[in-house]
């Protein structure tokens, strides 16, 4: 289990706007690890989990994206049936909200993984270790986070505010 940064970016709901952000990411040499896209009040909110956080922050940066970044829970998974299910039932149990979920691929392996955006980071994080311990889910190294922002609304006050001022 990890905690990792995320990336959200806000662009306008245009053709191509999605592949010119992953056309500059790659000729970096970011990996994208996950990502989540979809349309949002008239623009075009993208999530993504990027092997290489520092250049990722300068990519966007650089191509003048309204972003922010934010910590997320990380975890490997088995590649079976309820694996989610049990992961995220556990979470429920211990009284932690999932704000919103998403998968990936382990680069090198293709092994999947799930990204957590949860209301307590840090007590999730041990239970999802915990899991791990058991064999649910293998062990990943952490990552360094971000500032912790802990619902979409957030997300949306963060990035309408940023948007404002630009």
């Amino acid at each position: 289990m990890a905690i990792s940064r995320e990336f959200t970016v806000l662009m306008e709901d245009r053709p191509c706007t999605l592949a010119k952000v992953c056309r500059a990411l790659g000729d970096r040499e970011v990996n994208i690890l996950a990502l989540q896209s979809f349309p949002n009040s008239g623009k075009f909110v993208i999530r993504l989990i990027l092997d290489k956080p520092a250049v990722a922050k300068m990519v966007l940066t650089n191509l003048q994206l309204t972003f922010v970044e934010t910590q997320i829970v990380q975890t490997k998974i088995r590649h079976r049936p309820g694996e989610i299910a049990r992961l995220a039932s556990r979470l429920g149990r211990a009284d932690i909200t999932i704000n919103y979920a998403y998968c990936g691929l382990e680069p090198g392996t293709n092994a999947p993984l799930v990204f957590f955006s949860v209301d307590d980071i840090d007590k999730a994080a041990p239970i999802l270790e915990q899991l791990e311990a058991r064999g649910n889910s293998p062990v990943l190294k952490p990552e360094a986070a971000a500032t912790k922002i802990q619902s979409p609304d957030a997300h949306r006050r963060v990035l309408s505010d940023r948007v404002a001022r630009d």
